[in-house]
């Protein structure tokens, strides 16, 4: 944390806070209209083409004052190896994106989304996860992203921003927070929980990725689908925990037991970790990346289908 002498009151009320912000997980836009101006808080807009929720043009047209831009969707925060989409790239890549933007290890970030849809909103998770994957704590998410901002009435930039200073970011991966297939493997053979954040019809089979191989889901894994607490209010999108909260308890999850997260390709997946872990309180939770677009690279992994039970991925190509 950054650290500097004031030495006068009007100094300290023209200069904003300089301790960190320790915001909660998902913030309002009220709060976040409060500590505009704050040093040390960046606020990131990670908008994309997801659910018409913008690009840089849409960012220079109406944008919240001060914020900096960074596309979800091209500016490297996943990548593709070994033709499974959205992995998490090399923290050295990360470190040099972030730090591109001009965000350093004393910055608070808040992450805004379009606020256009459920889907779009797993792109503020996503980018949330992977600053706490780098071991970035100081960062939050605006509830009902730029939509939201600007459907509540307040003020509102335009203009190309200047660009910020790049600087150094230093992220130290949090391998606690990202699964891979084997630890996903490990998991299902000691019974812990798997949940699937993929809308139903992915769950049960009825619908497929192009991303992966064949239908269905990981055997024993519960589906809670990323959109099913999001609600649309005056045209943006926002997360209700209190309604999340009760989905969890329907499904009767332990709080306390180590659960991971998945979908297709780790978006709807971070939406889930989000879910699961910063607002319903199961903080030993994880995200895996790779989803069922690695899941079912191997033949012989099991797959669950609805109506025909467990098989394998080989048996469902045949």
């Amino acid at each position: 944390m950054r650290s500097r002498l004031i030495l006068a009151a009007g100094a300290l009320a023209i200069a904003g806070p300089v301790h960190a912000l320790h915001p909660s997980p998902l913030v309002e836009a009220e709060w976040l209209n409060e500590q505009l101006g704050s040093d040390n808080l960046v606020v990131l807009d990670v908008s994309s083409s997801i659910d018409d929720g913008g690009d840089r043009d849409a960012f220079e047209a109406a944008r919240i004052p001060g914020s900096r831009y960074s596309s979800y969707t091209d500016a490297g925060w996943r990548e593709t190896r070994d033709d499974v989409p959205g992995l998490m790239p090399d923290v050295d890549d990360l470190e040099a994106l972030i730090g591109g933007l001009g965000i350093d290890n004393e910055d608070t970030v808040v992450v805004v989304a379009g606020g256009t849809g459920p889907t779009d909103f797993g792109s503020a998770t996503r980018v949330y996860w992977t600053f706490k994957a780098l071991g970035h704590d100081e960062v939050a998410i605006l509830n009902g992203g730029f939509a939201g901002w600007q459907q509540q009435g307040f003020e509102v930039a335009s203009g190309a921003p200047e660009a910020p200073e790049a600087t150094d970011f230093s992220g130290r991966l949090q391998a606690h927070l990202l699964a891979r297939t084997d630890e996903v493997e490990a998991a299902r053979a000691a019974g812990e929980p798997l949940v699937d954040a993929r809308p139903e019809g992915f769950y049960t089979g009825e619908t497929q990725s192009p991303a992966t191989r064949v239908p269905g889901t990981i055997p024993a894994a519960v589906n809670l689908p990323h959109d099913g607490a999001l609600v649309a209010r005056n045209g943006a999108h926002y997360l209700e925990p209190e309604r999340l909260n009760a989905n969890i308890d329907a499904l009767g999850l332990d709080r306390e037991a180590p659960t991971v997260a998945f979908c297709n390709t780790g978006h709807w997946a971070a939406s889930g970790w989000f879910q699961l872990s910063e607002i319903g309180g199961l903080e030993n939770t994880t995200m895996y990346d790779g989803s069922m677009a690695a899941w079912t690279r191997d033949d012989s992994r099991p797959i669950q289908l609805a109506g025909r039970g467990t098989t394998t991925v080989g048996e469902l190509l045949d």
